[in-house]
């Protein structure tokens, strides 16, 4: 069973900078695709970004394009979210996600494939971001 551990959550005053971070504990895992969620109280589970290993694209929500960057090392199945600018409605439990490795007949090809939740077989326990006004 693959784990998924979030790291470097916090409080942050608005404007500024936070970088969380994911680790699988399984270090012979290999995924296909990482990415990041976010869930604020009262609020469904909504995409943020992803990163697919295979070429390196990268995929970002509207609310946090031109904001935040994910990025990450496939080998060490380790995936960052540098967050900018941050804004109150920022404030949300960040979860990290993993698209195990997929049939190469079967790519995922579109935003809407890594926007999907149901395209992530794993994940994490969250890590708290709060953004202060």
């Amino acid at each position: 069973q693959v784990q998924l551990v979030e790291s470097g959550g916090g409080l942050v005053q608005a404007g500024g900078s936070l970088r969380v971070s994911c680790t699988a504990s399984e270090h012979t895992f290999s995924s296909y695709a990482m990415g990041w969620f976010r869930q604020a109280p009262g609020k469904e589970r909504g995409f943020v970004a992803a990163i697919n290993w295979s070429g390196g694209s990268t995929y970002y929500d509207d609310s946090v394009k031109g904001r935040f960057t994910i990025s990450g090392d496939n080998a060490k199945n380790t995936v960052y979210l540098q967050m900018n600018s941050l804004k109150p409605e920022d404030t949300a439990v960040y979860y990290c996600a993993v698209v195990p490795e997929r049939d190469p007949g079967s790519p995922l090809h579109y935003f809407s494939d890594y926007a999907s939740s149901l395209s992530y077989d794993y994940w994490g326990q969250g890590t708290q971001v709060t953004v202060s006004s």
